[in-house]
Formats: C-alpha cells, structure tokens, sequence
C-alpha cells in the first residue's frame, strides 16, 4: 500500500489500522542531539485522546506512546525514530452486523474500488485512529522547529456549525487560551473566544443528543519561523502544507491567508504593503498568510481547514451493500459528534512535519556566508 509516507529530509511512515494491536511511526533524518522523551509527547497525545470530555467519543484509550529506537540517554541519536501506541480499547463487534454496507461519507467503497478486500473494524486504514502516531510524530518536529528557531505552532477552532468566532490576531493567540477557560476550567472545545466557545459546547451537545453530527473549521498559525522556507515550484511550503492537511481524515478545505476572500477583493486591496522595520523586512498586514511565491516571508503563517461532519451516526440511512443489493445502515459505537476538538493537536501536527522538513531542506539550500566559513 503506498503513500504511507511523507516529507523528505524529515521523514515519518505509519502503519496500524483502527482495531489493530496499535500504530507505529517511523522518523527518518530528525538530527541527533535533540531532547526527547515519552513524557515529551504525552501532552499533545491527551489532547487527541478519545474520551477526554463528553463532547468527543467515549472510546477509552490511554494512548500511551512507546519509543523503540533513535533515542539514547534522552537525545536524539540521529538514526530513525520509532514510536508505537497501542490500542487498548476497541469494540470490533460494534462492526460485525455492517461490515457488508457502505456506510455513507466512510472509504468502505473506495477501499473496495482501490483493494478488493479492506478492514472493516472502524474503518481499518482509513480511520482517524492513524493519526495519533502523526501527533507523536508532530511533537517531535515542534521541538525541532522550537530548538532551531523559535518556531512556535497553535491550532484552535474557530466555527462549529453556523457559530464563527472571530480571531483578528491569529499570532496573539496562547495555548493557554486554547486549552483553559478565563475561570481555569477545560476549553472542551478548544475556541479561544469564550463567549464563541460556550456556544459551541452547548450546539454539539444538541446535535449529540439528535444522534447526528456537526462540522466546523479549525485554524492554525506558525510564528518565529523565518523567511526562506519553500521549495518553488511543485514544493511550495503552501502546496505542502494543503497536502499535509488533506491527508487528514475529514478535511475538505484549506485555505491560508485571506484565503477564498481574494476572489472578491481587488489587486491594491489584496496586496501586503512591504516596509523595513526593527527586526527586518515586513509587511503592514498579512493577507498573503506568511507565504508569497510557496515561500515563508517570517510572517505568521496562518491557514484553515474546514472539517466535515463526523460521518458515523446512529441514524438510519439509505445505502447498499458490497453485492449492490439496496439496504439501510445505521452506524453505532462510540464516536465524535464534532470533530474538531480532537482535529486541533492532528492538524498542528501536520503543519509541524512540513515546517521540520523544509526547515532541514533551507538549511541545506545555501552556502555558509563567507564571514561564517572557519579559517585556518
């Protein structure tokens, strides 16, 4: 099976499926000397968790995550990386009475198409459940990113439904802000605006409580990266970040910047006027979302990405089976009435593997500066 790989010079594979004994990630080219432990990725790992609030899915999963290799008296040796998470808490017999139907908005078909032959416990391949080794993985290339250059990456959701919260300074944004309320309790929802948020929570638990499910968009900005990162032309820091986002399950958009709001605006409306400052070459705004020409300009990189509704409900609906003979489904288990809470460390994860790769390739693309080349 291909396309289990991503990046270049900064390099993971996966492999595991939903109700598989567990999921593995391999990382090729993380240079030695970088501080890693299994308590390092065990933060961003809860935020992904199942089972965290009473608005995700009540799977149980500790999601613990195991490193087997490339790390040594807690560094980086600069060999692969390999990192496991099992899976303790599957319920394949959930499955057992659908596993010959097409559930609608689900790869079952696809998976037939491509295969002849597929998992059917929770999706197999294609459930979301592979992602929680890309957000071990994603942890790794945060602190790659944060230990060269003080590169910071933070997701939040800004819509659910028809509420939009507002974000008019992505870069201002704190990770306290994301994950805690201004009285200290958990922002379940993970939206910055706690206004925007209350709303949120209160709409995913009516459509929870209608058996249906919900979509939302969810935004993610890069500040302290400098400019330079991007390869024109097929390699384009935005061609890779969309590429890293859409591998995500549910992703149906992503845009960056102004986004789809260039279609109406004119040229001197849409363009970021340049100045030089204190610390260099900026713009006065940042319509352009940190990248110009597939290349970051230090700006803070900001894109979004809209994420359907969770396809799995326990509403009856049309559908066939794999023999074509017509049938109605009715999908039960234990799974999110929103995705996007859960989607946040996926998607911050993502851009993070991009960022680490093209960070790597920058530092490679260029000759040192005369004055920095040692002399005898």
């Amino acid at each position: 099976m291909a396309g289990n790989s991503f990046g270049q010079m900064f390099r993971v594979t996966t492999a595991g499926e939903a109700h598989g004994p567990g999921n593995l990630v391999i990382i090729d080219g993380c240079p030695a000397g970088l501080a890693l432990s299994e308590a390092d990725l065990r933060g961003d790992l809860a935020r992904r968790r199942p089972g965290q609030s009473a608005i995700v899915t009540q799977r149980d999963e500790p999601d613990e995550p195991e490193i087997l290799s490339g790390v040594f008296e807690g560094l980086t040796t600069g060999t692969s990386i390999a990192i496991l998470i099992r899976n303790k808490d599957q319920r394949s017999h959930d499955y057992e009475n659908i596993k010959d139907k097409y559930r609608p908005g689900h790869a079952d078909y696809s998976f037939d198409a491509r295969y002849g032959r597929r998992d059917y416990r929770g999706g197999g391949r294609s459930s979301a459940r592979e992602t929680t080794v890309r957000v071990a993985a994603g942890v790794v290339a945060k602190k790659l990113i944060a230990a060269e250059c003080g590169g910071q990456i933070l997701g939040y959701v800004t819509q659910v439904g028809d509420i939009v919260a507002d974000i008019t300074d992505p870069a201002s944004i704190t990770l306290a802000q994301v994950e805690k309320l201004p009285g200290g309790d958990p922002n379940i929802v993970r939206c910055p605006n706690p206004e925007k948020a209350a709303e949120m929570v209160s709409l995913i638990e009516k459509i929870r409580k209608e058996q249906n499910s919900i979509g939302g968009v969810a935004e993610v900005v890069v500040t302290g990266v400098p400019a330079g990162l991007g390869e024109p032309v097929f390699d384009k820091l935005k061609a890779d970040i969309g590429k890293a986002l859409f591998s995500l399950p549910a992703v149906l958009g992503v845009e960056y910047g102004v986004g789809f709001a260039c279609a109406s605006l004119k040229g001197t409306d849409n363009n970021d006027v340049f100045y030089r400052g204190a610390s260099g070459v900026s713009t006065r705004t940042n319509r352009h979302g940190g990248m110009l020409g597939g290349i970051s300009t230090g700006m803070p990189i900001v894109i979004r990405a809209a994420v359907k509704p969770t396809s799995s409900v326990p509403i009856e609906q049309e559908t066939i089976t794999a023999t074509g003979e017509p049938t109605t489904i009715s999908t039960k288990g234990r799974h999110d009435p929103c995705l996007l809470p859960r989607f946040v460390p996926m998607a911050e994860a993502m851009v993070a593997l991009v960022l680490a790769d093209h960070w790597l390739r920058w530092r490679s693309a260029r000759l040192a500066e005369k004055k920095d080349v040692p002399t005898r």
